[in-house]
């Protein structure tokens, strides 16, 4: 990439960073550096896996990614003990089929339930009989637990205790009222296990208290926790709006059908840039106080924290300069906040422009735990465990996405995209991070290239129903 292109994806780093609530300690901490790896770092003990999750965040919500309204701290500190990616994304525009891409390492299109943009019924979700990060690292002799959103299915057919979780405490679908826990199919929607958990508070405060209480735990083994939190996916509520959300409650329980219940819950009459922000930093605060207990347990050192979103923003989300947002499969749509940290291998205050994707990650972490893919279940992303621990180039492949509406394709700098008209465009990202300079009449040769392969890949999914 060029210089000029890590300006605009990376912004002025450092200068809207929030770290430990002062500006004399921002201004204090080393500048973001090229991320190199530490070859020379012993190999120890296979990491720990902390895969945190946000929902429907978008690319510059985070100070540190260049939001200037919304303050997070800890998320913050933890890009600057880590490596902040600046071109990473999601699998997918909308929650379940990102979902399906990181679980299962694979394009949605591989799966029958990974075609539902997203999953809205109970006949829709990931087969059982389908190897997951988690089984795979199960049989590698992990323990495992999803704690959140899991959106890949509905009981009694569909759970992540079906999938390779030994434990399972959250939701099933794909939004629910923060303190009802009435989900998008009108009913309770909070789970331990397959059996109703009874807990009326606000829904990111439970999350967190049950993730502090899983990673303090005294484990005799190396684990994975997803941690999917719902923050800040509508509805538009805080921790302090208990009341708006009890009239989305009574909506929902009033509905006589679904369409009236995703009214309710997508509260199209709430939320501002304000309410949003603040269901920011609740997700921020969350996610440092999971942080700090890690630190209490003597962990930290050799747990691999992973940082991201499903997608990209909605409404009102900061995704300058993105085009997009999510549901489309442009920047806005799938680029995605990315922070990784692990002490024990990986050195802090770097910043990284390579190219990724969801599969990728699921590659990496496999690797990195001694797990091995099925081969009856070939990935569909290379891991960057050579370059993040052995000084090895970024792997070079295609970012491939298809939803019904749209296409894409990158490749290095260049990427290829179909809108819902079905005119193709042809945008180079270094230079054009906003896709407005459509260069497909001057690069027909390249465009043609570019749809051709993502066509190749096409040909290999599943085709949609309906």
């Amino acid at each position: 990439m060029t210089e000029m292109s890590r300006r605009t994806f990376g912004g002025l780093v450092g200068a809207v960073t929030a770290v430990a609530g002062t500006a004399t300690a921002a201004e204090a901490a080393p500048a973001e550096q090229p991320f190199r790896a530490r070859t020379a770092a012993a190999k120890g003990d296979r990491p720990n896996l902390l895969v945190i999750l946000g929902d429907d965040l978008g690319w510059a919500d985070l100070s540190s990614y260049g939001a200037p309204h919304i303050r997070t701290p800890n998320l913050d500190r933890l890009a600057r003990q880590g490596v902040r990616f600046t071109d990473a994304y999601s699998g997918s525009a909308t929650c379940s089929p990102t979902r399906f891409s990181l679980y299962t390492g694979r394009y949605p299109g591989r799966t029958k339930g990974g075609l539902a943009e997203p999953i809205a019924n109970r006949t829709q979700g990931l087969d059982p009989n389908h190897p997951t990060l988690a089984s795979l690292l199960k049989k590698a002799g992990y323990s495992t637990a999803l704690i959140g959103k899991w959106h890949c299915g509905w009981l009694p057919d569909y759970s992540p205790t079906r999938s390779g979780w030994d434990e399972f405490f959250g939701n099933h679908g794909g939004v629910l009222e923060y303190f009802s826990k009435l989900g998008q199919l009108g009913d309770y929607d909070l789970y331990e296990g397959d059996a109703e958990y009874k807990d009326l508070r606000y829904y990111t405060e439970v999350l967190t208290e049950r993730a502090v209480e899983y990673v303090g735990r005294d484990h005799d083994r190396p684990w994975l926790l997803n941690l999917n939190f719902t923050t800040p996916h509508w509805p538009w509520l805080a921790e302090d709006d208990a009341e708006t959300g009890a009239e989305i409650a009574a909506r929902i329980r009033a509905a006589k059908t679904q369409a009236e219940v995703g009214r309710a819950l997508n509260h199209y009459d709430g939320g501002s840039v304000e309410k949003y922000a603040q269901m920011v930093e609740s997700l921020d605060a969350a996610v440092g106080e999971v942080l700090a207990a890690l630190r209490r347990s003597g962990q930290e050192e050799n747990t691999l924290v992973l940082f991201a979103s499903d997608n990209g923003g909605e409404r009102y989300s900061y995704n300058w300069p993105l085009s997009g947002q999510k549901f489309v499969l442009l920047e806005g749509g799938i680029r995605v906040p990315t922070i990784v940290r692990w002490p024990a291998r990986v050195d802090g205050h770097q910043v990284s422009h390579a190219p990724n994707v969801s599969p990728d990650w699921t590659a990496t972490l496999l690797e990195l735990a001694g797990a091995r893919p099925d081969p009856a279940y070939p990935l569909d992303g290379p891991s960057l465990a050579g370059y993040l621990l052995r000084g090895e180039r970024p792997p070079e492949h295609d970012l491939f996405w298809r939803v019904r509406a749209n296409r894409a394709l990158r490749r290095g700098d260049w990427k290829y995209y179909q809108d819902a008209t079905k005119t193709d465009h042809l945008y180079n990202l270094a230079a054009d991070s906003r896709e407005q300079a459509d260069l497909a009449t001057d690069r027909p040769e390249l465009l043609a290239e570019l749809k051709a392969a993502w066509e190749r890949t096409a040909a290999g999914l599943l085709p949609y129903t309906d």
